[in-house]
């Protein structure tokens, strides 16, 4: 038996993790199936189960390929002392709808994740994945928003604003400017919850 070098075998592992992008926008991650994934990308479903215990460890993979600034950033962010963590927050927050705006590997994952996860029992393991995506990224905003001596509970705005802003341009991606809208919108907020915290006792 021949023995597959490691460039070889993450040569392998990145043309599943390509089709299964591919396919999951196509078809909905619930009517994609793991041989299906091999057949796109030219492997056996042996190959796909060597590298991935199940789809929605494959799904979690896929994931982890887009790394958005903010995540990139966690620990700076987290260790920002004063006010600095808040405008080093809103470049973040702007820099990620910049990077959704650009990147074309980005706006398909984040439409799969948005659009293409199916609420089916199949798809439980991935729901809760996801889930636990979304609380570790608010949970990063919620730390940050402590260290400007602003509410933990804020953080839920400010991710649903984000998230709110991608999911919308992602469904019609000509019909607003993404990143002009959602800096004006990130600046709104951010600025109202700063000024509601320094608003003098009335």
């Amino acid at each position: 038996m021949v023995r597959r070098t490691k460039a070889e075998a993450e040569a392998t592992r990145t043309a599943i993790l390509d089709a299964a992008e591919r396919l999951f926008e196509a078809r909905g991650v619930s009517r994609t199936s793991l041989q299906h994934i091999a057949a796109e990308a030219g492997v056996t479903r042996g190959a796909v189960y060597h590298h991935f215990a199940d789809k929605a460890q494959l799904f979690d993979a896929m994931m982890k390929r887009v790394k958005l600034p903010i995540e990139q950033a966690r620990a700076a962010l987290e260790a920002c002392p004063g006010h600095e963590p808040l405008v080093r927050l809103r470049t973040l927050l702007c820099d990620t709808l910049r990077r959704v705006a650009d990147d074309a590997q980005t706006q398909r994952v984040f439409e799969i994740a948005l659009h293409k996860v199916e609420t089916v029992d199949e798809l439980s393991s991935v729901r809760t994945r996801h889930r636990e995506a979304v609380a570790e990224h608010i949970a990063t905003i919620a730390r940050c928003l402590e260290h400007a001596d602003l509410p933990a509970q804020d953080a839920i705005a400010v991710h649903a604003l984000v998230v709110g802003l991608m999911q919308t341009w992602l469904l019609d991606r000509g019909s607003f400017d993404l990143v002009a809208v959602g800096t004006d919108a990130v600046d709104a907020l951010l600025d109202g919850l700063a000024g509601r915290v320094n608003a003098p006792a009335g």
